[in-house]
């Protein structure tokens, strides 16, 4: 079946997208490169804001132009937030991401929508060629990880996943991945990782609706059910909602902090384009930590110990989180790598990186494919609590070998209107 954008037609779109496309080709990137990247910003909870106020909005190679999301008063305050910063009134709004995407005013977009919004708009942007930032869970399903990397690579956009903690903190995660990948550790056996629990379905009583919120339209490709303010609070709020616990709308615990932390394992594992081949539940199944991932060279990935990720070798260990790292010796991190290949890149932060594979048209650092892995490790982590059994999986193939009835948690049933493209 083929996605279909609700509200604008999809002829439309691709049409004003092609458009669009066509008419930076008629100057170079170096010459662009004098003018700020317009952009679009999807999305104006606490993160969308955060992302105005810390990242583009600061920086003078963005110029924000326009502002989306379905509730009147956050995209109200978002646009005073930028015309205030601009001194001027000129950033449009509008309700629509399709709107916002097809707009001959924005080069690039910036999505910050609950996770089950996020393949959705990602494709919609592919298709009008625009670049591409989208916050972290990168996706909700297996098959939308699968989707999305294709769709990237067809489209040829510039496309940056929010997984900071490849690009800040001190660089914590870039010297521990170093330092793993260079064997200091030597043989990885294991690697522990402390972020949240699974999500469980919706259960909230109906309350009266938000007035200006188009509900319809929160809800998107997730059921038909009525509102309540634990998932769209009223307003511009202050706080991250508790959709992130719902199975809807996002991935629980598990994929919030853990598009993250098992983002490090990857990398420091080496496992970008690629992922683990056996998916073992907990021995308690009532447990909500001990699920586990095992790679095709034996190394396992655990759902639980302290904050961040613990990586557990032959030759010693390293733990390391946003405000720590340490090692058992304690000479292991007492190192610098020898040879350039033993680098890791060291960005300035994380929009700046995007910004400047935009001028380059190269791939940022957690481009498309190391999102979409990433956050795969939380699905497959969400099924082994799910399942109850061991499963084999294809990370080359996305699916589940041996197990026919397995293929039914690569994705959910989609209300009409919102179906996804076949691979």
């Amino acid at each position: 079946m083929r996605h279909v954008t609700p509200i604008l037609d999809r002829r439309k779109l691709l049409a004003a997208g092609a458009a669009i496309a066509v008419a930076p080709l008629s100057f170079s990137r170096s010459a662009f490169r004098a003018e700020p990247i317009r952009i679009g910003v999807i999305g104006l909870g606490i993160r969308g804001r955060r992302l105005l106020a810390n990242a583009f909005l600061k920086s003078d190679g963005f110029r924000v132009t326009m502002i989306c999301d379905v509730d009147e008063t956050r995209r109200l305050d978002g646009k005073e937030r930028v015309d205030k910063h601009y001194g001027n009134t000129a950033c449009a709004v509008t309700g629509r991401h399709e709107e916002l995407i097809a707009s001959d005013q924005v080069d690039a977009v910036v999505i910050a929508t609950p996770d089950h919004w996020h393949t959705h708009q990602i494709l919609d942007a592919c298709a009008a060629k625009k670049d591409v930032y989208c916050e972290k869970p990168l996706t909700l399903t297996l098959r939308e990880s699968q989707i999305v990397i294709e769709a990237v690579r067809k489209s040829g956009v510039v496309f940056q996943t929010g997984s900071q903690q490849r690009s800040e903190f001190g660089h914590r995660f870039v010297k521990a991945a170093e330092a793993v990948r260079a064997g200091r550790i030597g043989r990885v056996l294991n690697v522990n990782v402390g972020v949240g629990d699974s999500p469980v379905w919706c259960d909230l009583p109906s309350e009266p609706l938000e007035p200006g919120l188009d509900w319809d339209r929160w809800l998107g490709p997730a059921p038909v059910r009525e509102y309540n303010e634990i998932l769209s609070p009223r307003g511009a709020h202050n706080h991250y909602p508790k959709w992130r616990s719902y199975r809807e709308y996002a991935g629980g615990g598990m994929a919030d902090m853990g598009a993250h932390h098992f983002d490090i394992a990857q990398w420091a594992l080496g496992m970008d384009d690629s992922g683990p081949v056996r998916v073992i539940p907990p021995s308690d199944p009532a447990s909500k930590r001990g699920a586990a991932l095992e790679y095709a060279n034996g190394v396992r990935l655990t759902h639980g110990g302290p904050s961040g990720v613990t990586f557990i070798g032959e030759g010693g260990m390293i733990a390391v989180d946003r405000g720590r790292i340490s090692s058992i010796p304690g000479d292991i991190l007492e190192w610098e790598p020898e040879d350039e290949s033993q680098r890791l890149p060291r960005n300035v932060n994380h929009a700046q990186d995007w910004l400047d594979r935009i001028h380059d048209r190269g791939k940022p650092i957690c481009h498309a494919e190391v999102g979409a892995r990433s956050v795969a490790i939380c699905h497959l982590m969400n099924i082994a609590y799910w399942h109850g059994s061991e499963l084999e999986w294809d990370p080359a193939n996305w699916r589940f070998v041996g197990d026919d009835g397995a293929s039914k948690w690569l994705d959910y049933e989609r209300r009409e209107g919102y179906e996804l493209p076949t691979v």
